[in-house]
């Protein structure tokens, strides 16, 4: 899958430095560079733009109001100096939020991401190809970190902290909150809380031996308050 994609940055050294990321980058395509926020508003649109790298402090119009005017069907990536608006990138459900400066591994990342949730879309039947929320945010390292639901093993929780395992990092994201919190947050149909200190992601178990699931290399218990509602579950499937 290609994506379309649109830079959109007042800094002329910004704008340069994330076109040659993009020309690095196989699965991406640029068609659209633009230095102000409001030229990009009068064009795109016209155009089928699929993914937005948009700087936030800009000149007339900021990166968040642009934000606010595209169609669901084009994601964005906000690029930034300024960490203060992760909260309020996180409210127009951008897919990533890159701090100024990035490298390039942190940029392909991000991009990844959203050839992730583009093949995702591509993926369900027709008539549900819908922009609803196909991940979710959280705090860790001082940052705000989008992780897609389907990216997700199993998460773990350790008293005030939980880590979250994913497929494509071998090491776990940690977040500050309760594992009670995040269970609520989650959607039921792809989560399922297995033990007290155990999430699970429905579709990523590999085998079940009684009272124990295998995902990947990890063994993980099913509480005795869990077991029938576990059980249940994997009679139905």
């Amino acid at each position: 899958m290609i994506l379309n994609c649109w830079i959109v940055d007042d800094e002329p050294l910004a704008l340069s430095l994330l076109e040659s990321y993009v020309q690095k980058t196989s699965f991406l395509r640029l068609t659209g560079k633009y230095s102000n926020a409001l030229t990009a508003m009068r064009h795109i649109g016209e155009n089928k733009v699929d993914l937005l790298f948009l700087d936030i402090q800009m000149p007339e119009v900021n990166g968040m109001d642009f934000a606010r005017t595209i169609s669901q069907r084009t994601r964005v990536i906000f690029t930034t100096a300024f960490s203060d608006y992760a909260l309020e990138g996180y409210k127009v459900s951008a897919l990533d939020y890159l701090m100024k400066p990035f490298s390039f591994d942190e940029f392909l990342a991000a991009a990844r991401k959203a050839l992730d949730w583009f093949e995702m879309i591509e993926a369900k039947p027709n008539g549900e190809k819908t922009a609803e929320n196909v991940g979710f945010f959280v705090r860790s390292e001082y940052k705000l970190v989008h992780i897609l639901y389907d990216d997700v093993l199993y998460i773990e929780g350790l008293k005030d902290y939980v880590k979250i395992y994913t497929e494509h990092d071998p090491k776990p994201i940690l977040s500050l909150m309760s594992l009670k919190s995040l269970e609520e947050e989650l959607p039921a149909e792809r989560f399922m809380r297995v033990h007290r200190s155990y999430i699970i992601h429905r579709n990523k178990i590999d085998s079940v031996n009684k009272n124990r699931i295998t995902i990947g290399k990890k063994q993980i218990p099913v509480g005795e308050t869990y077991r029938q509602q576990f059980h249940t579950f994997i009679g139905n499937r």
